[in-house]
């Protein structure tokens, strides 16, 4: 049985699609303060999976999932990631991301589990001093968010070597899509990310599309992103749990295209998937946002077999198709 923190969140509850998919047994923890018990429900038509609300930062709650359920291995998301809202509030990211982990890593301990896949973030680099980013890139980064990652990074190294607790972190740049079948997808509150906030000034009239920063060294003056699809991003985590299973030692990947796009080619292919012309509004560049992050996954091709198979346009249509489906369009 394969444990899943987070698994009622966007990237989590895809995972949790994938394994299902595969059939494997699932449990879900999760404390539902930024997933949602609706995307449970949906994943229990799918598939058998148990669901346990429960937090990290309760150890009570952790011992007691793994006390009822024979789990194999955790797949970790469980976390909490707005960047700008980690330098606000430092101390929530480093209660709940890095206590919370080692709570978990404690009750994996206690229990007898010695494998983890790991959420991280390319987050973990800080500013880039070249791209594309390989894993050998420094790891500086530039917020608590990032910082909370890297921390858990170093901690589950002294892990593995202390207690012969397996892991593998995972390094993702910016992640786009929704299920193919609009089953689920991404449902955050407030949206953050770029694609669903341009999808979602379709449908509300008056919202207006606000671009930050066009005099970037860019080859149109706006940032350049790599974004990876969510259901090929799944899949990593899959074959990253299959590395584990087959006795791969503790590592760390970079998962992205290795192809960057523009805020402005993004934001074309939105129209194009919409069909529509979307009102913008250019706005001054926002503070710690660097003109360029994009992934080196030659790491994860090669020791994983990871292949992203999809497309921007297809990130593009299927968020279009959840947004629509969310907005009741």
């Amino acid at each position: 049985m394969i444990l899943v923190t987070g698994g009622a969140g966007y990237i989590g509850s895809h995972c949790v699609m994938a394994l299902i998919e595969k059939g494997l047994d699932v449990v879900v923890f999760d404390n539902l303060s930024t997933g949602h018990i609706e995307t449970i429900d949906k994943l229990k038509k799918i598939g058998e999976i148990s669901f346990f609300k429960g937090d990290l930062l309760n150890i009570e709650e952790l011992n007691k999932v793994f006390a009822e359920n024979k789990i194999d291995a955790v797949i970790h998301f469980a976390a909490f990631s707005q960047v700008g809202e980690s330098v606000i509030n430092p101390q929530k990211y480093y209660k709940n991301n890095v206590c919370g982990t080692i709570n978990l890593l404690e009750a994996m301990l206690n229990y007898g589990v010695k494998k983890i896949v790991f959420s991280s973030t390319a987050a973990t680099y800080g500013e880039p001093t070249y791209i594309p980013i390989d894993e050998k890139h420094p790891q500086e980064p530039i917020n608590p968010y990032g910082q909370s990652k890297l921390m858990l990074e170093k901690i589950m190294d002294d892990y593995s070597k202390a207690y012969g607790l397996k892991s593998v972190r995972l390094r993702y740049f910016n992640v786009a899509g929704a299920d193919s079948l609009s089953r689920i997808g991404e449902w955050h509150e407030p949206e953050t990310h770029l694609i669903p906030n341009i999808l979602k000034s379709t449908f509300n009239t008056g919202k207006v599309f606000e671009m930050y920063g066009d005099d970037y060294n860019t080859k149109d003056g706006t940032c350049v992103r790599d974004y990876i699809n969510v259901e090929d991003l799944a899949q990593a985590h899959l074959l990253a749990l299959e590395y584990l299973n087959n006795g791969g030692d503790t590592n760390f990947f970079n998962l992205g295209t290795k192809d960057g796009n523009t805020v402005k080619e993004v934001f074309k292919a939105c129209e194009n998937v919409c069909g529509k012309d979307i009102e913008v509004t250019i706005k001054p560049r926002r503070a710690g946002d660097p003109a360029s992050l994009v992934a080196d996954n030659t790491k994860a091709k090669s020791v994983l077999g990871w292949i992203p198979s999809k497309t921007l346009d297809d990130s593009i249509k299927t968020a279009y198709d959840w947004e629509k489906k969310l907005s009741g369009k």
